[in-house]
């Protein structure tokens, strides 16, 4: 009995003390940072936590990893395929190569000849070129004559008189063209050397002959001149003396 006026004296203190505490607002205790030494900052930070995401329920298959395997019989089929398609490929595009060349070669060869034969003729206006078509056909009658005149003939005979004298005629009667076809033989005489040169000294051979006849001929004619002049002379003075 003797404390109870004591306890009752430190209830009061005690009773202020938590009265106290109960109506100060709570408030949550600040750390200064070493960075900012005014700014204030929790002492304890909540930790931030983000779950994982759920997973989904049907996930796409595309998005799984293909496990690596041999290729299937589809996947050899069609590599297969793919090769035989470019090879097939390639020999059409080189026979159409082919093709396009060999066209374009006889059309070239086709406009060449066409050029060839067009060049023979003799220039338009000229009398050849009018009486071109009947100077054709007295050659071609010409080397039907020879043909004629040597059926009885040895072999060598028959082979040459005909096609000398249908030349001769056809020099005679087309000298235009003779000598446009005389100038086209000898441009292709001239890719090969052996010809031309053999060509060259038949020639010169040919010619050497006819300049040679072509002067007994003339001397010939000359001394057969002189003679007939000199039996003139007699015969006149054999006159003169009759008389």
């Amino acid at each position: 009995m003797a404390f109870r006026p004591l306890l009752r004296h430190q209830a009061v203190p005690i009773t202020a003390l938590a009265a106290a505490i109960t109506l100060y607002p709570k408030n949550t205790a600040y750390a200064e940072t070493q960075d900012a030494p005014h700014a204030r900052k929790p002492i304890y930070d909540d930790v931030s936590f983000t779950p994982d995401p759920t997973p989904t329920a049907n996930p796409d298959p595309a998005t799984y990893p293909k496990p690596t395997s041999s290729p299937t019989p589809t996947d050899r089929l069609a590599t297969q395929m793919k090769r035989t398609r470019l090879f097939l490929h390639g020999h059409v595009e080189n026979l159409e190569h082919s093709t396009d060349s060999l066209l374009t070669g006889a059309l070239r060869l086709e406009s060449s000849f066409a050029d060839t034969v067009a060049s023979l003729a003799p220039p338009r206006g000229t009398l050849e070129r009018r009486n071109l078509l009947p100077g054709s056909i007295y050659v071609l009658v010409a080397a039907m004559a020879g043909s004629i005149i040597t059926r009885n003939r040895n072999i060598l005979l028959r082979a040459t008189v005909p096609g000398a004298i249908g030349v001769g005629v056809a020099y005679a009667v087309l000298p235009i063209t003779m000598q446009n076809v005389g100038n086209l033989i000898w441009s292709y005489e001239e890719r090969y050397p052996v010809i031309r040169d053999n060509h060259l000294r038949i020639k010169s051979s040919v010619q050497h002959f006819y300049e040679t006849g072509k002067a007994h001929s003339q001397m010939g004619l000359a001394m057969a001149e002189e003679k007939v002049h000199g039996v003139r002379e007699s015969v006149e003075d054999w006159v003169k003396q009759g008389k």
